[in-house]
């Protein structure tokens, strides 16, 4: 009996602490305004890219040149990089500049109205311990904030979740070249570039900044018998981290915790917070449990049992543990983001102040292939390599006035003549 009771307790300690993992991500991102708005910081067409959620390069209208965002990105890319990524990221903008406008007429929006079409397209992978291996891939569009299109990387085809997206995924799906491309760029170009970028990255990427970790409890509004006991970890990089309440040991459940989520701070780390109602007489044993892979072991901060304002002897005497891991926390660059959240005022150029995960499309083709060398080269590189490609090269279609428009954004987002 005593050795099954130790068995399962060495049971239920390995239960309490999942298995940890390290992910990492490069994504590309692509926003497209109908037409221009006169507010600071918003461009027309904007491009990134993002290696651990951490901007590394940036493109927009006005400046028309692609730029590191890292020093180890200008220091480590030749200048014939940034050369033919300029020249594909201006491909680019003129594909979303025809498809902004194909949809919108799609959707029977008008032109006094300012409209977004967003692309997404990158991978992730994981690593536990010495095994790297490929997480996903995502090639994703929106419109106006909703769900446009996304590619099924496992069925290789594309899922339209909207009747308007329809026409769209015949004509992607009608050309299997393109799609094969598309799962190749996914599953293998995008992580060796990942990789590479990886291993040029310096401490700032590869080490990252480690949590401050902080607990409290208050007294909840709404049932004064009961506290809130929360934990709170901040200033961490990379984003993932394994944050737990524990009681005697073993996390609690998801369905017993509240959670924040991971979110940004203004210097570009993160911050998560998770909570749990308990009477505020339980005399158990809680704590915080924080892994994070700048850290060489968790972090383990018990809660005092002290309540922030159930009395008035504990209201001052709250404590607060601080743990730094013994590493001072790294500086880290400035993390872009445009949080988007629409807003539903018709004409109101608000709308695209807060734009939020905005998604890229496939490299466009117009006039000639684009260079491979550029690292979000994806779809234009099957268009120009295959010896049986010809179809998808001459996709380019022409409007009701005669004139010729770029291949992809005229054939893969144009209505279908039987609409």
């Amino acid at each position: 009996m005593g050795l099954f009771t130790v068995l399962c307790s060495m049971f239920l300690l390995g239960a309490a602490v999942p298995a940890w993992s390290e992910k990492h991500s490069l994504y590309y991102i692509y926003t497209a305004l109908s037409k221009p708005v006169d507010l600071p910081g918003i461009y027309q067409f904007t491009a990134m890219g993002l290696l651990d959620d951490r901007e590394i390069d940036y493109y927009n209208s006005k400046e028309q040149t692609k730029i590191p965002r890292q020093h180890w990105m200008e220091e480590k890319m030749q200048e014939d990089y940034w050369v033919k990524g300029t020249q594909s990221r201006k491909s680019k903008e003129q594909w979303f500049n025809v498809n902004v406008d194909i949809l919108m007429k799609r959707m029977g929006h008008n032109e006094s109205d300012v409209h977004v079409l967003q692309w997404r397209h990158g991978c992730e992978i994981e690593k536990q311990g010495d095994e790297v291996k490929f997480s996903k891939g995502i090639d994703e569009y929106s419109y106006d904030g909703n769900n446009f299109l996304s590619f099924d990387d496992k069925e290789s085809q594309w899922v339209a979740p909207v009747a308007a997206a329809l026409p769209t995924k015949r004509k992607w799906d009608n050309v299997p070249i393109l799609n094969q491309y598309t799962k190749g760029y996914l599953e293998k170009e995008c992580v060796d570039w990942l990789n590479k970028f990886r291993g040029y990255g310096d401490e700032e990427v590869q080490n990252g900044s480690p949590p401050e970790v902080h607990v409290s409890a208050k007294r909840c509004t709404s049932d004064k018998t009961k506290v809130k006991l929360t934990c709170f970890a901040t200033g961490f990089y990379p984003k993932d981290v394994m944050l737990l309440i524990r009681k005697y040991r073993s996390s609690l459940s998801k369905d017993e915790t509240e959670s924040t989520g991971v979110r940004p701070n203004h210097d570009g780390t993160y911050q998560l917070k998770k909570s749990v109602i308990i009477p505020e007489n339980e005399k158990a044993d809680y704590d915080c449990y924080v892994k994070h892979r700048t850290l060489n072991e968790p972090i383990i901060i018990p809660w005092n049992g002290l309540c922030q304002d159930c009395t008035q002897d504990t209201m001052m005497g709250m404590v607060i543990g601080i743990v730094i891991g013994g590493v001072a926390v790294l500086a880290v660059g400035a993390l872009v983001y445009f949080l988007r959240r629409r807003k539903n005022i018709a004409g109101s150029q608000e709308r695209v102040i807060n734009l939020a995960h905005v998604t890229e499309l496939p490299n466009t083709v117009i006039g000639g292939s684009q260079p491979r060398s550029d690292s979000d080269s994806g779809r234009e590189s099957a268009v120009s390599s295959s010896a049986n490609s010809q179809e998808a090269v001459n996709l380019v279609s022409e409007t009701s006035s005669g004139q010729s428009q770029p291949a992809e954004g005229q054939s893969l987002l144009q209505q279908e003549s039987s609409e």
